[in-house]
């Protein structure tokens, strides 16, 4: 058996249109692209370091520096993937593991994974935070895209439900909003009241996080559904939120990859709540390996090839807004030739 050899590269991604959040914006992504050698095949992945977590792409490739893999097996995943790696370094690597994985056995993850691949949901498409006039563009982009996620949090009270009733007046699709922690629980329930006439699907993570009590509070006050980010990163972060929120977004970056996934996605189910499967500005590598989970979700937000333009990889394909899985082996990703 050969060795496993991983080598990491920074991957600048320019987006479509500035992306603004409540938090920020940016107008590229960096995120890390990992590929992964042994016995003749090369694994690929990747992962988008959030921030708001003190972790970055340098942070990632500064890891595997001074740490090479922990073995040479890559089916010892539990020796490969222990905890104790950051969360965002340790997605890059799960994510190579799992597509090599799947190319040495000749099957798709999904089918390795016992999931139907006709069961993927529909996915949104996020709507940064903008003037009136760039928001309505992006609006007019969708075109019949079903889903659309819009960010909220920012500016006045009165202007994000213009916001709102300005995409309704144009968009007879389903709406979610994301607040990304910029309301006080008091104008959450106090902005989610006069939202209730627009048929929101859901909130995501309306308020700080850490203060579940207040999540409560919200919920309690909302006839729209609450949805957290922000307060569930992981598996051990749900039972502080039973009664507090309806779902939760589970994110590959957040819980280190497929298999912190999977046991957060596991737990969800549990203890009852709904699950969103979503993604951070990426390529098609972390958005297809995210997708690949996707059949087990109520929801999802795998909209990164959306955003980005010139995307180095293909992956997963939208029909009519329904995520369309690779049928290659592992993820199913290829590298785009260079004309």
């Amino acid at each position: 058996m050969s060795a496993l050899f991983l080598s990491t590269s920074v991957l600048e991604l320019p987006l479509v249109h500035p992306f603004t959040i409540a938090r920020g914006s940016e107008v590229s992504a960096r995120t890390v692209l990992f590929r992964l050698s042994w016995n003749g095949l090369e694994g690929l992945g990747e992962t988008a370091p959030i921030a708001r977590y003190n972790e970055s792409a340098e942070s990632v490739t500064a890891y595997f520096a001074e740490h090479a893999p922990r073995g040479d097996d890559p089916y010892l995943l539990d020796d490969l993937l222990s905890e104790d790696i950051p969360a965002a370094a340790r997605c890059g690597l799960d994510v190579a593991l799992h597509d090599l994985i799947g190319k040495d056995c000749g099957k798709p993850l999904y089918r390795l994974l016992g999931l139907n691949p006709a069961e993927t949901p529909l996915t949104s498409f996020t709507v940064g935070i903008g003037d009136p006039e760039t928001t309505l563009r992006k609006v007019a982009e969708l075109g019949s895209h079903p889903v659309m996620k819009v960010k909220l949090g920012a500016g006045s009270r009165t202007s994000q439900i213009e916001t709102i009733e300005s995409i309704r007046s144009k968009y007879s699709g389903t709406i979610r909003i994301d607040a990304n922690e910029g309301w006080s629980a008091e104008e959450a329930a106090a902005i989610l009241g006069e939202l209730e006439r627009f048929e929101i699907e859901f909130c995501e993570q309306p308020i700080p996080a850490g203060h579940p009590e207040q999540l409560r509070y919200v919920r309690e006050r909302s006839a729209i559904p609450i949805v957290t980010d922000e307060d569930s990163r992981t598996a051990e972060d749900l039972p502080a939120l039973i009664g507090c929120v309806d779902g939760i977004n589970v994110k590959l970056v957040k819980t280190g990859g497929i298999r912190g996934a999977l046991k957060m996605i596991h737990a969800a189910r549990a203890m009852k709540f709904k699950i969103m499967i979503g993604c951070m500005v990426e390529s098609q590598i972390l958005a297809t390996a995210a997708a690949q989970l996707s059949p087990l979700a109520d929801w999802a937000d795998i909209d990164g090839p959306f955003l980005t333009k010139d995307d180095p990889f293909a992956g997963i394909t939208y029909e009519r807004g329904k995520i369309v899985l690779p049928d290659g082996p592992g993820l199913g990703v290829r590298e785009k030739t260079v004309a």
